[in-house]
């Protein structure tokens, strides 16, 4: 994003960060824009399903390695996913804190549910971990 500017009654230029806005992105179809919460929802979205270092159109600090984790002990699985989710999400600026994760195992299945604190509130992420 570039800053807008504007200036003070002092003289002083003070940086305006952009609204934040992205296409619609829909299963069949790329269709309008998203703006603010609606957009940083869907960047987790894609930040939370996308594998880490899979796909050279992204760089290497973009997504989340999971894969690494299918096979390991499950105590082990939670720790790694609360790091990883946290480290993941708190890369994007608008995101202040991720907290409250609470974990439910189903078999080789785990549903992560956490808060997402962000400039536009907060949003409750459930992903779906397979291990």
């Amino acid at each position: 994003m570039i800053p807008a500017n504007s200036f003070t009654e002092d003289g002083i230029v003070q940086a305006e960060a952009e609204v934040s806005r992205t296409y619609a992105l829909y299963p069949d179809k790329i269709q309008g824009f998203l703006k603010e919460a609606e957009a940083l929802q869907q960047a987790v979205f894609k930040l939370l399903n996308t594998e880490k270092y899979e796909y050279p159109i992204y760089s290497f600090d973009y997504g989340i390695a999971l894969e690494d984790l299918i096979g390991k002990d499950p105590d082990y699985v939670v720790i790694e996913i609360e790091r990883r989710i946290s480290e993941c999400l708190l890369s994007d600026e608008r995101i202040s804190e991720v907290t409250n994760f609470e974990f439910e195992d189903n078999g080789d299945e785990l549903y992560v549910s956490f808060l997402v604190k962000s400039i536009y509130g907060d949003l409750k992420v459930t992903k779906e971990v397979t291990y």
